[in-house]
């Protein structure tokens, strides 16, 4: 099943129309859709005596939030006791993404963000960039950011990069966005912005030593871009916060409000994503305040399911009973349960987009195509694409044109949704299949896979045919390298003459 077999993404189109035939009639009524007619406002005003106002871009600002390791229950919206005011706000005046879908982990959604591809086409299916890695993500990829840059956008990214350090050629700069700030790897210190004891805070391609709370510091800067953009142009802003990653850290302020809260490592983590939630809030008033909020579409989501195990937390120590809640959903981050890959998300813009619960099937892969058609932006340098073109389904709770759902294929196994059933695939010595109804099992309790064979053997087939068309895992590949390619140890010579004197 290649992704040039996946429906098209405009519902009702023959059958003989290509996907990217589909994608750009999407991209020419979209753009139709919302361009604004400044010549014909401009004269009517002009007759008025009436100065006109500004002429805004006709494609919109594009504002794309995404928080690190956060539960789908860890927002307001969804239940939470965390306070999260700015982002229910926006998901209450906005569409609430309920069957939103990202990779398992960190490095593989942000490349099927970038990309609009499945992660392993490219290799980055297993894991995620660890500190010492020295790959990324492949730069024959045509990113997000090329391709509005292409289309006339000014772009800027700050905050969590993670798809590349080791060689510049990976960096953010090199990928399409204008300007960078802040940190190239997975985790790092949120104070001593460190990794291993090792800097890793960039302005642009430079070292940075500056002193703050991270995520304090990345809504300072994401509102800094916001005022400094002169507006003759559309912004493509992505905010990439480390809340609520580990370690967990937070400034004292925030921790206090949370005082209440008995277990050390969860009031920890509901500071962190205060903060975030704060920042946020802050982005939001730079744009109310630069008077572009009405034409700017804000994305949020998280980039996995929240942490349930300490092997998935990264590379600082955590505790045994670890803070995300998924709510109903099975299990966390690194797992491809629900819990590990159904995350919150949200998408607002005032006046455009329905407000309301949107309950079709969303893969992160899809914001690729779709934020293309809405930004006016031309699809001829991209590989071909696992995204499909939702807009009509986020912006007027259309149906989704998404069936399936590819949660992960590598060496080990795979998960495949198919309508509601969904098949989880451990293909090892110690194999493990497990059938889910996720319409009458939200929770993934119950195993299907003995009284349904039929659809056991044809997701299996799926899942083997993906697996057929899959580069080999970088980390994999990152791992063998390391145990077969690395210097041997030598203990130090002058401890020999310390074990005979003894």
């Amino acid at each position: 099943m290649s992704s040039d077999q996946n429906p098209p993404a405009e519902a009702g189109i023959a059958n003989k129309i290509t996907r990217r035939d589909a994608l750009m009639a999407g991209t020419a009524a979209v753009v139709s859709r919302f361009a604004a007619p400044v010549g014909l406002s401009g004269a009517l005003a002009g007759l008025a005596g009436v100065e006109p106002a500004a002429a805004e871009p006709a494609a919109p600002n594009i504002v794309y939030i995404i928080s690190d390791d956060q539960g789908w229950k860890d927002v307001g919206f969804h239940g939470s006791d965390i306070k999260t005011p700015n982002i229910d706000k926006l998901a209450g005046e906005g569409a609430r993404l309920e069957q939103f879908y990202a990779q398992p982990m960190c490095t593989p959604t942000r490349a099927a963000l970038m990309t609009g591809r499945y992660p392993l086409r490219y290799g980055l299916q297993m894991g995620v960039i660890p500190s010492g890695g020295s790959y990324g993500l492949a730069t024959d990829e045509y990113l997000l950011p090329q391709m509005l840059r292409d289309a006339g956008y000014k772009t800027a990214m700050v905050g969590k990069w993670h798809l590349g350090h080791a060689k510049t050629e990976y960096w953010p700069r090199q990928r399409g966005f204008d300007s960078f700030y802040g940190a190239l790897v997975g985790e790092i210190d949120h104070f001593k912005h460190a990794s291993h004891g090792v800097m890793d805070w960039y302005r642009n391609n430079k070292p940075l030593k500056e002193s703050g709370y991270d995520n304090n510091l990345f809504g300072v800067e994401a509102a800094k871009v916001i005022d400094k953009h002169d507006g003759k142009t559309p912004l493509f802003l992505y905010l990439a916060f480390t809340a609520p990653h580990s370690p967990y850290q937070a400034p004292e302020e925030h921790v206090k409000k949370y005082a209440d809260v008995a277990d050390e490592q969860r009031r920890l983590y509901s500071a962190m994503i205060s903060v975030m939630d704060e920042e946020i809030g802050r982005v939001v008033a730079a744009l109310e305040k630069k008077k572009i909020r009405d034409n700017t579409i804000i994305i949020f989501q998280s980039d996995n399911g929240g942490v349930r195990s300490a092997m998935f937390a990264g590379e600082s120590k955590v505790g045994g009973n670890l803070p995300a809640d998924n709510g109903p959903y099975r299990d966390g981050k690194g797992t491809l349960y629900e819990g590990g890959t159904r995350v919150c998300g949200l998408v607002n813009w005032p006046g455009k987009v329905k407000a309301g619960d949107v309950n079709g099937m969303i893969h992160v892969s899809d914001l690729y195509p779709t934020l293309a058609a809405v930004a006016g932006a031309k699809m001829t340098k991209n590989k071909p694409l696992d995204g499909m073109n939702v807009w009509d389904a986020i912006s007027e709770g259309k149906p989704s044109p998404r069936n399936e759902i590819v949660y992960n294929v590598d060496p080990t196994g795979g998960a495949i949704r198919e309508g509601d059933m969904k098949l989880v695939w451990s293909a090892g010595v110690l194999e493990r299949t497990e059938l889910f109804d996720l319409a009458a099992d939200k929770s993934e309790k119950t195993n299907l896979a003995d009284k349904k064979p039929d659809i056991v053997k044809e997701l299996k087939g799926k899942i083997v045919d993906l697996a057929k068309q899959m580069a080999p895992p970088l980390l994999m590949m990152e791992a063998i390298k390391l145990t077969f390619g690395a210097p041997p140890i030598s203990a130090d010579s002058s401890s020999l003459f310390n074990e005979l004197g003894d």
